[in-house]
């Protein structure tokens, strides 16, 4: 902490400050040491005013007494604390530093009830059921996802799981994974992450709910559905939903095809494997909700963040790897859809930044509020005025590119979205659009087109800039040796290069306009 003008500033984000200790009133402090402890540690400053300013106290160590006696007879388990004297300029302050406890739930106990607080923004609340529950496990050092149940594993299957296993990892599955993962006890009983990755799923809360809106709020809603099934399914009906009411546009370099998406593929595929992995399963009411508008895809599910800040308040690159559901984000690491060193946030703006047609201020976003978890995409292609024309985007990925008037013919890339619910007339509606850009520069001389091989290439590094080439080989259906030797063509052509490691890097796409 510092002392500045006689005014406290207290170094730590969690804090109270006490004009004065309040002996006939316990539980009005009492509840903020029992918040502290449920929840990230804190500190009470005493002889402190409202506005910071320094008061003092009258007879600190007599406080100091009164504080460590209360707290053992009020709270319980008693929390660590320390009392810290601070002298400043004649005046006598007392720091009431607060632990956080790994017994939790610290109860403030008073006529025979006990209550339990945790730490929302900078107040002492009372713990609701889903918070207590999650205190109750937090002090067991256990987790809602690895608790066991009574259901029997061999009453039921993991085909689903097991089929996606091979697919992702192309290893065979071995059904001794199951207890090695966390899903089954050795005693054969399903965890409640084993529930929730059965093929025939049951569990209420495992649910998404889809809905693509007119315009820019939640109005009227052009399609909706619920999904309840296990996660593996959750996650591609949910991906399958988004892609079908997004779109892609494309502009025709000299020598190959260049998309032009309005979000990032696999940027919405970590941000969604985000909300399936840590919202809190045991919201009952709670799902992980899809919004889809004209300018931006949004995210929601139940479940803020564990320590109890805020994430617009943090630095997105420093904030560390804390998991509510351990057992569920293992198995989704070991089917090679998330990586074990917690970057998913920092991931999803890099692979939006990767897109050619990415503008600055169009970064994904990240918004808790107390039970809540917010992602939202922003449109690459959408303005203040509405979609951007194709040809508008394309002179800004290229600078030197002409506008050339999108043709019937020339306006034909994926659309992704089914126009008979948009109102669209079926001899008008476009399935797809671009911009054709023939006329390069000096047109007598024709640049060397790219294989096919190659621009499939070109396609997944503008969906995945993370892919390895490993999985563009399996992908594509070819040989790892056929796509080393493409991707050393699109390098000497300038067209493709690689930032970062293998394991860890990016592919990007150079934008490199022909020149008379």
């Amino acid at each position: 902490m510092q002392i500045q003008n006689n005014t406290l500033i207290a170094e730590c984000s969690a804090y109270d400050f006490k004009e004065m200790l309040e002996r006939k009133k316990v539980k009005s402090w009492l509840k903020s040491v029992s918040a502290f402890a449920n929840t990230d540690g804190g500190s009470l400053f005493y002889g402190v005013n409202d506005d910071g300013v320094i008061v003092g106290l009258e007879n600190p160590q007599s406080d100091a007494d009164f504080i460590s006696e209360t707290i053992k007879a009020r709270l319980d388990p008693v929390p660590e604390i320390q009392l810290i004297p601070i002298e400043h300029e004649g005046h006598s302050l007392l720091e009431v530093k607060v632990k956080a406890g790994t017994l939790t739930p610290y109860y403030y106990y008073q006529d025979g009830t006990r209550t339990a607080y945790v730490r929302v923004g900078n107040e002492s609340v009372e713990c609701n059921s889903q918070q207590l529950l999650s205190l109750v496990l937090k002090g067991t050092h256990m987790t809602w996802d690895s608790l066991p149940t009574q259901v029997d594993a061999s009453k039921h299957s993991f085909i689903i799981l097991a089929n996606t296993f091979r697919e992702q990892t192309h290893q065979e599955w071995n059904d001794k994974y199951l207890e090695s993962f966390g899903l089954v006890t050795p005693d054969g009983k399903l965890t409640n992450a084993g529930l929730l990755f059965v093929d025939n799923c049951t569990v209420f809360q495992s649910r998404i709910f889809c809905t693509r809106w007119t315009g820019l709020y939640k109005d009227d809603a052009i399609s909706s559905v619920e999904h309840r099934a296990n996660l593996v399914l959750l996650l591609k009906y949910g991906m399958d939903f988004i892609k079908n009411y997004t779109m892609s546009g494309w502009v025709k370099m000299p020598n190959y095809r260049l998309n032009l998406p309005d979000y990032s593929d696999r940027a919405i595929f970590e941000g969604l494997v985000n909300h399936l992995i840590h919202r809190d399963y045991t919201v009952m009411g709670g799902e992980v909700h899809i919004d889809i508008y004209d300018d931006r895809v949004e995210l929601v599910s139940p479940g803020a963040m564990l320590d109890g800040t805020r994430i617009q308040d943090r630095d997105i690159y420093k904030v560390p790897s804390m998991r509510r559901n351990p057992v569920i984000a293992d198995v989704f690491t070991q089917l090679d859809y998330m990586e074990k060193r917690g970057s998913g946030l920092r991931k999803m703006r890099e692979l939006t930044e990767k897109l050619p047609n990415f503008l600055q201020g169009k970064e994904p976003q990240y918004q808790t509020e107390a039970t809540s978890f917010y992602t939202t995409f922003y449109n690459l292609n959408w303005g203040e005025n509405g979609r951007i024309p194709v040809e508008e985007v394309a002179n800004r990925v290229n600078s030197t590119l002409e506008k050339y008037p999108v043709s019937e013919e020339c306006s034909v890339e994926k659309f992704g979205v089914n126009t008979n619910r948009f109102g669209v007339n079926e001899k008008g509606s476009v399935k797809k659009f671009g911009v054709n850009t023939n006329r390069f520069g000096d047109t007598s001389k024709t640049p060397k087109k790219v294989s096919k091989t190659a621009q499939k290439i070109i396609d997944l590094v503008i969906s995945d800039p993370s892919i390895t080439a490993d999985n563009m080989a399996n992908k594509i259906g070819v040989t790892k040796r056929a796509i080393e030797k493409n991707i050393k063509s699109l390098r000497d052509m300038e067209i493709l290069a690689h930032e970062g490691s293998d394991k860890a890097g990016y592919w990007r796409i150079i934008i490199n306009p022909q020149t008379e």
